[in-house]
């Protein structure tokens, strides 16, 4: 795992519009869930995932999915839920390369100096937990129970560069 990321590296959001990191944090840090659509490990998770960003959502954070994919495969894999969060396209992983995570799915909070301050890989959910309490503590929220009864067993995940 990286301690941070470069702050030029630019992400691309769903719609298009491209910015450097360094943009994207200016106002909130990032809470991130990193996904490979290509993989059930992470159709698994995408249920708890966005379970625990809307926990979020009212928090000084900005939450997010991120995918290695293009906008088209984003849309189809993500269905609805481009609606309710702020998708970025990685379809490249660029980005990821630049966490340092080796496996997906994620969970991963960059402060708004681009340090990653906590992550987790897989669905460890004592990992995931951690990087929610993280997130609560820096942001003064209250953590979501990780898990919960429908949440999936604990799983590895699939190689994050492909």
């Amino acid at each position: 795992m990286a301690s941070s990321v470069a702050l030029d590296t630019t992400l691309t959001a769903l719609s298009g519009e491209s910015r450097p990191l360094e943009e994207w944090l200016t106002t909130f840090h990032l809470a991130s869930v990193v996904l490979d659509p290509f993989t059930n490990e992470s159709s698994w998770v995408l249920q708890p995932a966005t379970r625990i960003l809307e926990a979020f959502r009212g928090a000084d954070v900005r939450v997010n999915l991120i995918v290695t994919c293009t906008p088209d495969e984003a849309k189809q894999f993500l269905g609805p839920l481009v609606d309710k969060f702020l998708v970025f396209c990685d379809p490249d992983r660029r980005f990821v390369r630049g966490l340092g995570v080796a496996t997906l799915p994620a969970f991963v909070f960059v402060r708004g100096d681009g340090s990653v301050h906590a992550a987790a890989e897989g669905w460890d959910p004592a990992a995931w937990r951690a990087v929610a309490e993280s997130i609560a503590a820096t942001t003064s929220w209250i953590a979501p129970t990780i898990p919960v009864a429908a949440d999936p067993s604990p799983f590895h995940g699939t190689p994050a560069l492909g």
